[in-house]
């Protein structure tokens, strides 16, 4: 979060300086603005957004290639935007200091009831004159989005307010997330320790290990964002709002029986409910046995 917006020039009692003495500021930061990306980087954002959605396999050279520009400038704003391609890599990147990773805990585990497994991502949302970030919490069983917020810088704040509202609701017994810095922090993972839920992260590398939340994505990107192109923040969380209720109580899923999520997450008949993940055809083994042996 931007703690310039915090800043009070006309406060009564307090200065500049001492507010940003306070808030760890540099008083010079308070008086610059920061040149934002131009409209045709923008564009082309948008337009990296969209093939990454369809192919997330697509790292910058074949982006460059698809989109006719330079490498190095699909890879800049591939990290403004915060993606990266999709497959398997030695590794290069560490957690911060303090952050641990866990081990992926969902192989060969058959999904069979709503707050089993609840998984969390973060994804990019353009705007006309700019850009946020999404985060969501979903249940894998029923596909619900239990939460999510969004945010105009990828610090793990907004990801802590998502996962604090699920919390309200209920708490799964699995909660997997991918290895971002917002996931492995401290504050993240101590908060769902203290509720007893066992952590998974996945491979990096491998597209299926947090599938359910990908998909989510897609639908999210062809059914309401690229057809919006919002022009301001308050245009697109008034749209997100409204598509997220009309997912949860309104759009009927193939695998979940024609139902919709909200439906299922309450308990209705779901004995035709495909909820397995990708590896679950492998072997069936009891959650009990995966939680007593997870190094926690």
């Amino acid at each position: 979060m931007d703690k310039r917006r915090w800043i009070e020039p006309g406060h009564p009692q307090l200065s500049v300086r001492r507010q940003c003495e306070l808030l760890g500021l540099a008083r010079s930061s308070c008086y610059y603005a920061a040149k934002g990306e131009s409209e045709e980087n923008r564009e082309l954002m948008r337009r990296i957004d969209e093939l990454y959605t369809r192919w997330p396999f697509y790292g910058s050279r074949r982006l460059a290639d698809e989109l006719g520009v330079s490498r190095k400038r699909i890879a800049r704003l591939m990290r403004v935007m915060g993606i990266e391609a999709i497959y398997p890599k030695k590794r290069t990147t560490w957690p911060g200091a303090g952050h641990k990773i866990y081990p992926y805990l969902l192989r060969n585990i058959e999904i069979t009831c709503p707050n089993q497994v609840w998984s969390s991502d973060i994804t990019y949302v353009p705007l006309k004159s700019g850009w946020l970030y999404l985060v969501a919490v979903l249940d894998w069983f029923s596909r619900k989005v239990l939460s999510w917020r969004l945010s105009n810088t990828m610090d793990g704040r907004f990801c802590m307010e998502a996962l604090d509202d699920a919390l309200t609701q209920s708490a799964p017994e699995i909660f997997n997330t991918d290895q971002g810095s917002q996931f492995t922090s401290s504050t993240f993972t101590g908060r769902l320790e203290q509720r007893g839920i066992a952590i998974s992260m996945d491979g990096r590398g491998r597209a299926l290990d947090n599938v359910f939340i990908e998909r989510l994505w897609r639908s999210v990107k062809y059914e309401e964002v690229y057809l919006k192109s919002y022009p301001s923040v308050a245009e697109c969380e008034a749209g997100l709002s409204a598509y997220f209720t009309f997912y949860n109580d309104r759009r009927r899923h193939q695998a979940l029986g024609r139902r919709t999520p909200t439906a299922v997450y309450a308990g209705e008949s779901s004995s035709e409910v495909s909820s397995g993940t990708e590896d679950s055809r492998v072997g069936r083994k009891k959650l009990e046995n995966v939680r007593s042996g997870c190094a926690r």
